[in-house]
């Protein structure tokens, strides 16, 4: 009978017939995580359709950032198996390389690359950041954004009109969708959101416009977008800002300009119109009854 080989030789090939399977895995994983549909709103949204008229160029940016970190990889992954291969330990090599003190024409190399990558870099995320954040142009439409915990105001200044909304309370169940604040904006048209928060610092997020921008109570920052589809994007507070950040969820309805004006005059036919105040506090918003604020702290607020 032929003894089962056993020892290194053995455990060796196993670990070799492991590669392929571990490679596989390694490939789907990675397939997987950049799938994603158009209608979750997320970064993804951006590559399959221009949404805005700058996710085209911060969607190229993106990719060409990671080809180039790719590049980089491959050839530092590519030296490093050339020396583990070349240099490994045999019965008549001492397993080192020649020892060199220095290598002029590589610490060049390695010192010119990476200062033109991080130079380009630099530069283009200089450039799509003024484009991106420019407001000033005239905008056709203007909507101040108000952030509150947990929850989204939206006043819409040209028509002298507001909404409202709650924060979102996700318990599991379907339809929480239909529960969320809505913003109104027309396509094709330039929108300036004027982003305020009434409590804490709220940012205001769509994922789907590959933009966002923080919300501060003592100061007023604006935002000016350009959608060029109509659809349904989601929205979302991306600063932590309390226990129910999560459910700080609104949705952006990108329509044309009759349905956003029907959708004007709807808001004016339910009395809504003129401004919410900015300035209304934590306090006047949940507690109405000041007496009773007053008496719960034992003094009279400022």
């Amino acid at each position: 009978m032929t003894p089962t080989p056993t020892g290194p030789a053995q455990h060796s090939g196993r670990r070799l017939r492991r590669w392929p399977a571990l490679a596989v895995m390694l490939v789907v994983a990675t397939v997987l995580s950049g799938c994603a549909s158009a209608k979750d709103g997320y970064l993804i949204q951006g590559v399959n359709g221009d949404v805005t008229t700058d996710t085209r160029d911060l969607t190229n940016m993106w990719v060409y950032t990671w080809v180039a970190a790719l590049a980089v990889g491959v050839l530092v992954w590519g030296l490093t198996l050339w020396c583990v291969i070349a240099y490994r330990k045999k019965a008549d090599h001492p397993g080192l390389p020649v020892q060199l003190r220095y290598n002029v024409p590589i610490e060049i190399l390695y010192t010119v690359v990476p200062v033109f990558m991080v130079t380009v870099l630099f530069f283009y995320t200089a450039k799509y950041e003024d484009q991106i954040y420019d407001v000033s142009k005239t905008p056709d439409v203007v909507i101040n954004v108000v952030g509150k915990q947990w929850a989204w105001d939206f006043n819409y200044v040209n028509a002298n009109v507001y909404d409202t909304g709650e924060h979102v309370k996700l318990d599991g169940t379907v339809g929480k969708k239909a529960e969320m604040p809505v913003l109104y904006m027309p396509v094709n048209k330039r929108v300036e959101f004027v982003l305020t928060a009434r409590d804490v610092i709220h940012s205001f997020w769509v994922p789907a416009f590959l933009v966002k921008l923080d919300m501060f109570p003592s100061k007023v920052n604006r935002l000016q977008v350009t959608a060029t589809q109509e659809g349904e994007f989601q929205g979302k507070c991306a600063e932590l800002c309390g226990a129910y950040h999560s459910e700080m969820l609104f949705l952006v309805k990108v329509v044309s300009q009759a349905e956003y004006d029907q959708h004007m005059a709807d808001l004016k036919a339910k009395g809504q119109t003129g401004f919410l105040d900015n300035t209304m506090s934590r306090e006047q918003l949940m507690l109405p009854d000041r007496e009773v604020f007053d008496k719960v702290t034992g003094g009279k607020a400022q």
